[in-house]
């Protein structure tokens, strides 16, 4: 899941004073109380949590006054989905959807510095598993949600709030929670959906905005195996063959192939408008290649840049090993897991081929792991783009918007796979270099987090015509 645009503000001394500050106003109060306890959920796949966070929410907002019947939970397995309804007064107008997800990637305690499922306030942070991925997106629904409710605000379009159980695992099963919301009767109409799990502004070095980025397509996501075996014997006997050192081959071979540069009108737009904005030789690669996608030099320079890596080619990386059955016997069978991120336009089974093609050894089985699906584009519509920049510019005047493609993976893929167009967009800006998502000491600076409870509440209430 998640990629750099997951975002945080950065300036630790600004954060402080916001976070401060913020104690001013009882509904970011109550958004920290809500935060502190929903980190404390540890809602990570195999600990059956998420239904005890989703009872805890809605206990919350039904002490609050809204009605039962606003309010829909969808099982599946060990987790559960939640839909949150605000009707609107206009029953021609197609409803709008918020989305974030309650679930996050495991972080074990004895790894970290500080308790991952315990909120920790330190030097203008917020520290905890699912800080920034995606719990700050579900407290940025809930706010939303009480805020409107205790203003009594009436929006002229339904407003439906998607509380997913597991993005970070079941984007690609038929049952999954996104699904079952995608399909819901509240949400299967719906015109449009903002998503939480993406989008955001970039910091300088120095703490000053570059630019502001919403997310209209994101790349598909696809596990292949690769799989060598072999008939064994006794390890005092070696043979010439090894399942082991023939996988190795191949993963290393994998490890060393670029895929072919791709662009889009939709890529080319992102990178020259992040160019413009940043100095130097980087900058200048990315405007080369906005103006000219077959400037090899320009490619060659942003494949070295972790943030844009993924946006100028299909990728794919070896993420997990498997091999042998005893210390004393030769392995039987030796199997790496590979994770690709697929640009737009290409098709999975064109990715297998082509990794087969650079293995280049038919001991080599190259497989597909699960029903991987591919999104198309949403575009960016003026009355979204409008009402973000609004938004956006209330904390930072005048900082330049640009749509962009999404490296990682989130519920927009199914969202807008059933014909619901999709944009993310979080409200929040960061250093690159701060992102922490899915990894240790992950954390959201407190100007990020409340920037982005507000950004949430203001598309709400101008998209839904309050």
């Amino acid at each position: 899941m998640p990629q750099f645009l997951r975002f945080a503000v950065g300036a630790a001394l600004a954060a402080t004073t916001v976070s401060l500050a913020a104690q001013q106003n009882a509904d970011q109060v109550q958004s920290r109380q809500i935060f502190a306890k929903v980190v404390e959920f540890r809602t990570s796949q195999g600990n059956a949590q998420v239904p005890a966070m989703a009872n805890y929410l809605e206990a919350m907002l039904r002490d609050a006054g809204i009605a039962s019947d606003n309010i829909a939970k969808l099982p599946k397995g060990e987790t559960v989905g939640m839909l949150v309804r605000i009707p609107g007064t206009d029953r021609n107008a197609k409803p709008i959807l918020f989305s974030a997800h309650m679930d996050v990637v495991d972080a074990r305690p004895e790894d970290w510095k500080r308790d991952p499922y315990k909120l920790i306030e330190e030097n203008g942070y917020f520290y905890g598993r699912g800080t920034l991925d995606n719990k700050a997106g579900v407290v940025a629904l809930m706010s939303t949600i009480l805020r409107l409710h205790k203003e009594g605000v009436k929006p002229r379009r339904t407003l439906v709030f998607a509380f997913v159980g597991d993005e970070e695992t079941g984007l690609d099963e038929a049952d999954g929670t996104t699904r079952q919301i995608a399909a819901h009767p509240w949400v299967k109409d719906a015109e449009y959906a903002i998503n939480t799990d993406a989008g955001g502004g970039i910091l300088a070095p120095d703490g000053k905005p570059i630019i502001y980025l919403v997310q209209g397509a994101e790349k598909t996501f696809a596990t292949f195996q690769l799989t060598a075996t072999n008939p064994g014997g006794h390890s005092s006997r070696p043979r010439a063959d090894n399942a082991i050192y023939d996988l190795a081959k191949a993963v290393t071979r994998v490890g060393e192939y670029r895929f072919p540069v791709m662009s889009n009108e939709l890529t080319r737009a992102y990178l020259g408008a992040v160019g413009k904005v940043t100095p130097g030789p980087a900058g200048e690669a990315l405007r080369r290649f906005a103006a000219n996608p077959a400037d090899s030099a320009a490619a060659d320079a942003i494949w070295g840049d972790p943030e844009f890596v993924g946006t100028t080619r299909t990728t794919c990386v070896a993420t997990m090993l498997s091999a042998g059955h005893a210390e004393n016997a030769l392995p039987q069978k030796a199997t790496a897991t590979v994770n690709c991120r697929i640009f737009p336009g290409v098709t999975v089974d064109d990715v297998r081929q082509q990794l087969s093609n650079v293995v280049a050894d038919p001991k080599i089985a190259v497989t597909v792991v699960g029903a991987p699906f591919a999104s198309p584009v949403s575009e960016l519509r003026p009355d979204i783009e409008r009402a973000i920049a609004q938004s956006i510019h209330k904390p930072y005047p005048g900082v330049a918007l640009s749509p962009y493609l999404e490296s990682g993976g989130t519920d927009g893929m199914v969202y807008r796979t059933v014909g619901i167009p999709t944009w993310a967009s979080s409200g929040v800006f960061i250093k690159p270099d701060e992102m922490f998502a899915h990894g240790l000491d992950e954390r959201i600076p407190a100007k990020s987090f409340y920037d982005g409870i507000e950004h949430i509440y203001d598309l709400a209430r101008t998209l839904g015509g309050a």
